[in-house]
């Protein structure tokens, strides 16, 4: 009797403090400036570092890269194009040491598979089951990853649903101006990144808030309550079935080569303009890439593409409603403080 009071007590205790921190938490993130003075904020590089320790090394996130279908015949097909025999490689976030198995096959004498999560004790596990020589497993960030003689192909597969969320730009130019030889290859080196206009499928439209109206029932009085949160103003998807059209002729707001770019080279603010050819009512702005090798292998994230690859999520940037009539032209700014934290992302259209 007494251990069953003591339970329900302490029940109630740990609720009331669970739902009291979360309020309390809600209140500072309201507050930008307070947040900002209590909480700790690292670099996107280091905030993506401790993320990615953790969340790759779950067997369900592995399993649906693994089967992404389009995914891994693009990194089959690249891979036995780009890697010759006594090639030295590195594969940069290698996971369970798929496209290192893919490069040792093709004969590199030497695959540095690099990753800093638990899933890397599986990968070794893997290699020895599958009897795969010449590839040493390193656990380390690749930041400080050094080796004595630099390497004909750095291989990754860093692309985050924003294209740039997962460190792909600092990571890779790391190892390019570190350890690439003058001539070797990035693969794949090649993206386009694409911001569009569109239309949700009308069952599938879910507006603000404030902008609903249900049997009569207004909710505009709560615009002037709009959320602070910054992930509140995007949408993740992965489903086909979302995205009725773009509104104009999708075509990349940038374009990105990794053999080349510097990081200073990425633009803090885009300006994109797109003339309507598919009359109707604007939810939101798609961010969605395309990777390309040589010019004939692609890799799409596109949500009006049937063939994309499907782990990969596209995100709409929502925007309140606005129709629009063919022959309009949407202006559309994108302002970016970090590529790689899309939470400071910003972004406003008007019609012209």
């Amino acid at each position: 009797m007494f251990l069953r009071s003591l339970q329900r007590f302490s029940a109630a205790v740990f609720s009331a403090l669970r739902r009291g921190l979360f309020g309390c938490g809600k209140w500072i993130q309201a507050r930008p400036r307070l947040a900002a003075w209590l909480y700790k904020t690292g670099s996107a590089d280091a905030d993506y570092r401790e993320f990615n320790g953790w969340y790759f090394a779950h067997f369900n996130e592995q399993e649906k890269m693994l089967a992404d279908r389009p995914r891994m015949d693009f990194y089959h097909a690249a891979v036995a194009r780009h890697v010759h025999p006594g090639d030295r490689v590195i594969d940069l976030g290698t996971g369970t040491g798929i496209l290192a198995v893919f490069a040792a096959k093709q004969g590199a004498a030497k695959v540095y598979a690099i990753d800093h999560s638990e899933i890397l004790k599986h990968a070794r596990r893997l290699a020895a089951h599958n009897k795969i020589e010449h590839v040493e497993f390193i656990a380390t960030h690749s930041r400080d990853f050094v080796t004595t003689e630099r390497v004909d192909v750095i291989l990754h597969e860093q692309m985050g649903d924003f294209l740039f969320d997962e460190a792909m730009v600092p990571n890779v130019i790391d190892l390019r101006d570190r350890l690439l030889k003058p001539g070797g290859q990035i693969v794949p080196a090649l993206f386009e990144f694409f911001c569009e206009p569109v239309k949700v499928k009308d069952d599938r439209h879910i507006p603000f808030i404030w902008e609903l109206n249900v049997h009569g029932y207004d909710y505009s009085c709560l615009e002037r309550s709009r959320p602070q949160d910054p992930q509140y103003y995007q949408h993740a998807s992965c489903d086909l079935d979302v995205i009725e059209h773009c509104l104009g002729q999708p075509e990349p707001a940038l374009k990105v080569d990794l053999q080349t770019l510097r990081e200073a080279d990425l633009p803090r603010e885009l300006h994109l303009k797109r003339t309507v050819i598919h009359a109707g009512r604007l939810d939101g702005f798609a961010v969605y890439f395309r990777a390309l090798v040589d010019g004939d292998l692609s890799l799409s994230s596109s949500p009006l593409d049937r063939g994309r690859a499907p782990h990969w999520g596209f995100r709409i940037l929502r925007t309140e409603a606005t129709t629009y009539a063919q022959g309009d032209v949407i202006e559309f700014t994108l302002t970016v403080e970090q590529w790689a934290k899309p939470d400071t992302w910003r972004w406003h259209q008007q019609k012209i």
